[in-house]
């Protein structure tokens, strides 16, 4: 695949509104509304078992409300991933689910406390007495505990010991367990009882939610992939350790890709065919072929570079924020650090205005795409930079000091970075005591 070519005359830069405040509000005043609900059901609240049960049905309520935020941001809705950023998307849905598994442990334990005081009974007593006579509980009994599974297997110390595959399948019973909880909601709670208009909001609510879930996460892709007929077509090494996989199809501008962005891929061989993982474009996609380059840095990773030309491919997307709408001058600096060359790799090509590259990596042989690089540079008129080890294996230091020595002006760059988490939060502290505002510092991370 020939990377380097002439293209014609890229776009102005625009600066665009991320949607984030408005989406953000949004989501409050579903909250508020949902808050609300209770206050229009409830006449006086009368002693202590009135006040717990209140505060429970009120927690129940709102978790009820996260429960389908929670699934909703799991859709990959293009509006949310692409201009917002997955990153982004995916801490307000780490968030969420941290926020309903609170809400439901506030809703158990206040419920029953409630009604344990109600009927001057233990709470054990109580806890059998909801759990097997009440409509539609074990249902949401069983959900409750799938959701305290996903919880756990999310936990960060736990994700580090458990394959992604591990922790992908466990995350996908939240659908499971949503279904479960659903029913009760509207049996029990007060409410929904006898009130049409409330009950027709919730199931609006959740139906849109399923609808995104379809659309998205199993209809487009479906049609996606019938669509573009997606195939390897070579695997070639740029580093040690490091491969780029280029994949051919049909029609692939319709996709709408853009040099940044990352499609989540499955290759439908070598053993590969239950994982999805996300991996970055590496070139400028074409009508006919999309690349991307894999560091092997685990189980499919590491299987990739053994991937035979005709394997066929499962892709969705394209998701990512981080392409050359985010710019706001015509000055750009790309920061990248190992495998992270990829996205910066497209941008470096496509971006417009002047840009600068910094590559930092251990040695001038783990300099993936090196060659490419100082082609685009010769033909744009662009600079690369390269921060390598020294001799004895010293790193260098990449401050505040550093990056305003060697690039005068940098408060006015945009600066995109990528690269491990680590790097990508050192760089941006420095980037912040050089002066750099928020606005101008653009990064996606993958590890949350």
């Amino acid at each position: 695949m020939t990377t380097v070519e002439v293209r014609r005359a890229a776009p102005p830069l625009t600066a665009r509104r991320s949607p984030a405040g408005p989406v953000l509000a949004a989501l409050w005043a579903g909250a508020a509304a949902v808050v609300a609900l209770w206050w229009a059901d409830t006449g006086s609240v009368v002693g202590t078992a009135g006040w717990l049960t209140g505060a429970g049905r009120i927690a129940g309520l709102l978790c009820g409300y996260a429960c389908a935020v929670l699934v909703g941001l799991m859709a990959r809705v293009p509006l949310l991933e692409r201009r917002i950023g997955s990153d982004r998307v995916a801490r307000w849905h780490a968030m969420a689910g941290r926020y309903t598994v609170c809400l439901l442990v506030a809703h158990i334990a206040l419920i029953l406390t409630g009604y344990a005081a109600q009927d001057r009974a233990s709470l054990w007593h109580e806890a059998v007495t909801v759990v097997l006579d009440y409509p539609d509980m074990l249902k949401a009994t069983a959900g409750t505990l799938i959701l305290f599974a996903v919880g756990i297997t999310s936990a960060r110390a736990v994700r580090r010991r458990t394959s992604h595959e591990f922790w992908y399948y466990v995350h996908l019973l939240t659908y499971a367990a949503v279904f479960l909880a659903f029913f009760h909601q509207l049996t029990l709670g007060n409410e929904f009882n006898g009130k049409p208009v409330a009950t027709a909001a919730w199931y609006v609510l959740y139906g849109g939610v399923a609808a995104l879930v379809l659309w998205y996460r199993i209809l487009a892709p479906v049609r996606l992939n019938r669509r573009h007929q997606l195939r390897v077509d070579s695997v070639a090494k740029e580093a040690p350790g490091v491969y780029s996989v280029v994949v051919r199809g049909r029609h692939l501008d319709e996709l709408g890709a853009r040099p940044g962005q990352f499609f989540r891929w499955r290759f439908l061989g070598e053993g590969l065919g239950w994982t999805s993982t996300p991996y970055s474009l590496s070139a400028p996609p074409r009508p006919d072929l999309m690349r991307i380059t894999v560091k092997a840095l685990g189980d499919h990773s590491a299987a990739v570079a053994l991937l035979r030309p005709g394997t066929r491919v499962w892709a969705e997307g394209p998701y990512g924020a981080m392409t050359a709408d985010r710019a706001t001058s015509h000055h750009s600096l790309l920061i990248a650090a190992g495998v992270g060359i990829t996205p910066l790799r497209a941008l470096f090509e496509t971006l417009p205005g002047e840009v600068t590259l910094l590559y930092r990596a251990r040695s001038a042989e783990d300099l993936a795409l090196g060659g490419e690089l100082e082609a685009i540079a010769r033909w744009r008129g662009a600079q690369v930079r390269y921060a390598l080890n020294g001799p004895r294996g010293e790193r260098p230091a990449i401050t505040a000091d550093s990056l305003r020595a060697t690039f005068p002006g940098l408060a006015g760059h945009d600066v995109f970075i990528c690269g491990p988490h680590g790097f990508a939060q050192d760089v941006y502290r420095a980037l912040r005591a050089a002066g750099v505002p928020d606005r101008r510092i653009h990064h996606e991370s993958f590890e949350l």
